[in-house]
């Protein structure tokens, strides 16, 4: 399993908003084009983190294949009042915030 996980700014109060948005994104065929097998969001004193899990390594290539879907665009843009870069002069696409695994275990 791969995994990636994003990390930006939201407002505590928006999370319910964003997981709304997710919740019809995800019953979709949506996740299932990208690869995604499993999506959790966290929020912490005004982070989030967006950590998904995919079964194969190529993770980022599905979805940059999925990027122009419709339905892709849409939640991007939906998502723009709610979510912000952690680092805004430096952020230019979701890849520029993704944290870096540096350690791993499992059983």
């Amino acid at each position: 399993m791969h995994s990636t996980l994003i990390v930006a700014r939201m407002a505590p109060a928006s999370a319910a908003r964003v997981a709304g948005l997710f919740d019809a994104f995800d019953h979709t065929d949506m996740p299932d084009r990208m690869g995604t097998r499993r999506r959790q969001l966290f929020e912490y004193r005004g982070l989030y983190f967006h950590l998904q899990d995919f079964d194969e390594d190529d993770g980022a290539g599905r979805i940059d294949g999925a990027k122009t879907d419709p339905r892709f665009v849409a939640i991007s843009e939906d998502l723009k009042p709610y979510i912000e870069a952690y680092d805004p002069l430096t952020w230019r696409s979701p890849a520029d915030a993704m944290a870096r695994r540096f350690y791993e275990w499992s059983a």
